[in-house]
C-alpha cells in the first residue's frame, strides 16, 4: 500500500514538473504574440497582459487533461480569444448600464419623518390665503425674483414682499406645533 502511494506521489510530482517546464517554454515562445493578439481585442495593454496571464494559469491547471501537448499553443490562442471576448462583453455591459451613484440613504424612520414633514409644510402652505400661497410657491419653489413675481401676479414688488413676509410668518406659526 505504501509503495502504491509513493508511486502516485512521484507520478504527480513528475506531471507537475512536466507541466511547469512545458508551460514555461510556451510562455517564452508565445507570450508576446498572445499579448499582441489580446491587445488588438481589448485596446489596453494591461488588460491584454492580464488576459494572457490568466490563459497561462488555466493551461497549467489543465495540462494533465491536455491530450496533445502540441496543441497547447492553439489552446492558448483560443483561451486568450475567449477571455478577451468575455472581458469586452463585461465592459460593454457596464458601459451600457448607467452608473448612478447611490446617495447616502437615510434610515426608514428618517425617510418617514421627512415625508411627514413635507406633507405638513404642503398642508400649511395650502391653508394660506391665495396670494401668500402663490408668492411663496413662486419665490421659494420656482425660484423667481420679487420683480418677476410682481409681473406675473400683476402686483407691486412691495406687495410681493408683504405677502412673502406674512406667508412665512403664518407657516412658522402653523408648523411651530410640530417641533
Amino acid at each position: 500500500m505504501m509503495d502504491v502511494m509513493g508511486i502516485q506521489d512521484r507520478e504527480t510530482a513528475l506531471a507537475t514538473i512536466e507541466a511547469d517546464t512545458a508551460v514555461r517554454e510556451l510562455f517564452e515562445t508565445e507570450y508576446r504574440s498572445l499579448v499582441h493578439l489580446a491587445a488588438l481585442l481589448v485596446d489596453e495593454r494591461a488588460a491584454a497582459e492580464d488576459v494572457v496571464q490568466e490563459a497561462f494559469v488555466r493551461l497549467h491547471r489543465s495540462w494533465p487533461k491536455l491530450r496533445d501537448p502540441a496543441a497547447a499553443p492553439a489552446w492558448l490562442r483560443s483561451t486568450v480569444l475567449n477571455l478577451a471576448r468575455s472581458g469586452l462583453r463585461r465592459r460593454l455591459l457596464s458601459r451600457s448600464l448607467p452608473h448612478v451613484p447611490r446617495p447616502d440613504t437615510a434610515s426608514a424612520e428618517a425617510g418617514a419623518l421627512l415625508r411627514d414633514d413635507r406633507r405638513a409644510v404642503i398642508a400649511a402652505l395650502r391653508a394660506l390665503p391665495r396670494r401668500q400661497h402663490e408668492v411663496l410657491v413662486l419665490r421659494y419653489f420656482a425660484d423667481h425674483s420679487e420683480q418677476e413675481i410682481a409681473g406675473m401676479l400683476g402686483i407691486s414688488t412691495g406687495s410681493v414682499k408683504t405677502h412673502a413676509h406674512r406667508g412665512l410668518a403664518a407657516l412658522r406659526d402653523a408648523l411651530e406645533d410640530r417641533r
